[in-house]
């Protein structure tokens, strides 16, 4: 109780500042409206319908963009952890273009892909593979080597000692690089729907700016921070519920 009363009092204090600031004369009203204007604003994009579309579609490029790089990133990493031949052959090439950001690679994907959804989700797709692909190799490596000469003394083999030991095992750090990785979806969001969208959470802050309508600005900044919050969490709830047997073997 204690710990939530200090969150509410410190949320309360920022809502606080952030109104009397441009009231009192502190800041230039017109580039930081006060909150009430912002949530007066938010709710009328509720109400209206238009929050509702941006989000399904903005839910869309990071569902099909973090979902390709889990059907990749996954099967990589469990391939990378476990057999070091493998590791030899790929580490190279893997950590050569962890370094380049998708940013960077904006020009390469309009040119490939062009300026339609492919290329959004292409974007997204290349900066949430590496956490994915990193935590899964990382989760694999760190699995107990006596819980593995324990399965195999009890003739645990293939396709058995994966689905019985090492999956499980890494599952924890699977799902760290997963929410990771959509971390790092929502941080290009923005960067991937200026990309000739007209739509989309990412679309409406970039054009609220443009067009200076800062209310709606601030108000899809707050929607895209619930939304990221809200996946993490989402994200959180399926880790727990998948890896529930952590639980009951510590207990």
């Amino acid at each position: 109780m204690r710990t939530l009363a200090f969150r509410l009092l410190l949320i309360f204090a920022i809502l606080a500042v952030w109104e009397a600031a441009p009231r009192l004369g502190l800041v230039n009203p017109n580039f930081l409206t006060p909150v009430s204007k912002v949530a007066a604003t938010l709710w009328f994009l509720v109400t209206s319908g238009e929050l509702e579309r941006h989000i399904l579609i903005s839910l869309q490029r990071i569902a099909q963009g973090l979902g390709v790089s889990i059907l990749i990133g996954v099967p990589l990493g469990l391939l990378t952890g476990w057999y070091k031949s493998f590791e030899r052959i790929t580490d190279g090439p893997l950590q050569f273009g962890r370094q380049i950001s998708a940013i960077a690679l904006f020009p390469v994907f309009i040119l490939l892909f062009g300026i339609g959804e492919l290329s959004k989700v292409v974007i997204i797709f290349w900066a949430s593979v590496w956490p994915v692909l990193l935590n899964t190799t990382t989760g694999v490596k760190g699995i107990d080597p006596v819980l593995l000469r324990s399965a195999r003394s009890m003739g645990a083999t293939g396709l058995v000692l994966f689905r019985k030991v090492i999956l499980p095992a890494a599952a924890p750090s699977i799902f760290t690089g997963v929410r990771l990785g959509a971390a790092y979806a929502f941080m290009v969001l923005v960067a991937a729907e200026m990309i000739g969208a007209n739509s989309g959470l990412g679309f409406l802050v970039l054009y609220s700016q443009e067009v200076f309508r800062i209310p709606d600005m601030y108000a899809a900044i707050i929607a895209l921070a619930a939304f990221g919050l809200a996946l993490n969490k989402a994200l959180l709830a399926l880790e727990r519920s998948a890896t529930a047997w952590r639980g009951a073997a510590g207990s």
